[in-house]
């Protein structure tokens, strides 16, 4: 039996989620599978990297499938991506060992954050970013993300309300880009917890209005409540970009 690793991209707009649900078909686990096992004719589940929520996107979620299906690999790329919709498309198919599973043992992610900071709103950016209309002080938050890089335990980042797994996570880099009136958030690390990234964003926004100090994040860390972190901002705006395996 092979074990097959994918990688995917998506548009999460119009779907639940990334996880396969009982009463709904709009997930993307969900059109995946039922195309592998139309395609395979037999039952297929696939593994994914992590769940991305309602409205979020990927540029390189990762997933893994097990098939007896002797189907060439260029055969099996061109029936998924005939047959999804066009807003899913598995980017790439290969072989992996056995042992492979694409959420296990994964290392590391990289998820990017686009706000639009303007006070009129784009017709083109609305499906894929934030307008934040307030200005932003780029350096306050700069010095925001210095707190938030390193070893933490997030809970107040997260909107976990208790949890018996540990909530510690490190953040090795956090970019802030801007490119015109889109200001771009990258967040690399081994692991987030659920909408980390969203309250990570909606409390560097707060920063970067002046709303919040800088050192307020020293505050939320030895708390440990999330009612003190900003607002989870929308879902829209988020990316999965990259996940990271060792070799």
């Amino acid at each position: 039996m092979k074990n097959i690793k994918m990688k995917i991209e998506y548009d999460g707009g119009r779907y639940l989620g990334w996880q396969r649900l009982s009463n709904s078909d709009k997930t993307i686990q969900g059109k995946i599978e039922n195309i592998l096992t139309n395609m395979t004719g037999t039952k297929v589940e696939i593994i994914g990297s992590g769940r991305t929520d309602s409205g979020t996107h990927a540029k390189g979620q990762i997933a893994n499938f097990k098939t007896d299906s002797t189907m060439a690999f260029t055969d099996m790329l061109d029936y998924l991506n005939r047959y999804l919709p066009q807003d899913i498309v598995v980017k790439k198919l290969e072989e992996v060992p056995e042992r492979f599973h694409a959420r296990y043992n994964a290392v590391g992610k990289t998820y990017s954050y686009r706000i639009w900071n303007n006070t009129i709103p784009s017709a083109f950016e609305r499906n894929y970013s934030y307008q934040y209309p307030d200005k932003l002080d780029i350096d306050k938050m700069n010095e925001a993300c210095e707190k938030l890089i390193g070893t933490h335990d997030f809970i107040g980042f997260s909107s976990l309300k208790k949890s018996k797994k540990s909530t510690v996570r490190t953040i090795d880099e956090i970019k802030i880009q801007r490119e015109g009136n889109i200001i771009r958030f990258t967040f690399t690390g081994n692991g987030f917890l659920h909408k980390m990234v969203r309250i990570i964003m909606g409390t560097l926004l707060d920063i970067g209005a002046g709303v919040m100090e800088s050192e307020y994040i020293d505050t939320i860390f030895k708390s440990g409540v999330r009612s003190q972190a900003g607002e989870t901002v929308p879902a829209q705006g988020l990316f999965l970009e990259e996940v990271y395996y060792t070799k």
